[in-house]
């Protein structure tokens, strides 16, 4: 049985989605970053962390991409261009969306204080209404990649959540919607519930 090491208000939650549009079982231990649940399982101390039997992985878009790999589920095949292009979408939540939103926190609580830079965020805030236009912009049907939810969603719904709760204004029709569909997949629901 997989372990998911994390708590659900972190990417941890992404891991834990995942498993549960997978329909496969798994142990949750809601460690905190630098925890010692969480140093035993990853020595730099970060979440989240996948055991699964002898082996234990980290970073979230990694342990997605592994699971979708093993179990042949919301992916595109590897080699494949269709798989090409949704890593480049992957790549590029990653990249306009994530990137914005951990930065935006290490300013706000991460880092040390006399380190932070609160003006930051409004720039942040900024350059992340520019980038879910974009996305919105690419979107090729009800996922991000047409008719098939992949990893890239998971990542996707995920950030648009953080942004909510970071208080990042999101004004785009199409993304609002897409991220209130999202929200209403029962693997979501279950994994919410955690």
């Amino acid at each position: 049985m997989y372990e998911v090491i994390g708590g659900t208000q972190s990417r941890a939650f992404r891991v834990m989605w995942m498993l549960e549009e997978l329909e496969q079982p798994y142990k949750h231990t809601p460690a905190k970053p630098h925890s010692p649940e969480a140093l035993a399982a990853n020595p730099s101390g970060k979440i989240p962390a996948l055991r699964d039997g002898d082996a234990c992985l980290v970073d979230s878009t990694a342990i997605l991409t592994y699971l979708a790999d093993k179990h042949g589920k919301l992916t595109y095949p590897a080699g494949t261009i269709a798989r090409a292009r949704q890593d480049g979408m992957t790549h590029m939540v990653l990249d306009e969306l994530d990137a914005v939103l951990w930065t935006a926190a290490r300013h706000s609580f991460i880092l040390p204080e006399e380190k932070r830079v609160p003006e930051v965020k409004d720039s942040l805030k900024w350059e992340f209404a520019r980038n879910i236009d974009r996305l919105a912009d690419k979107m090729e049907g009800p996922f991000l990649m047409g008719e098939q939810m992949t990893i890239a969603d998971i990542i996707a719904a995920h950030c648009l959540n953080w942004a909510y709760s970071a208080k990042f204004e999101i004004d785009q029709p199409k993304m609002l919607a897409y991220a209130k569909v999202m929200r209403s997949r029962d693997a979501f629901k279950r994994a919410a519930a955690k």
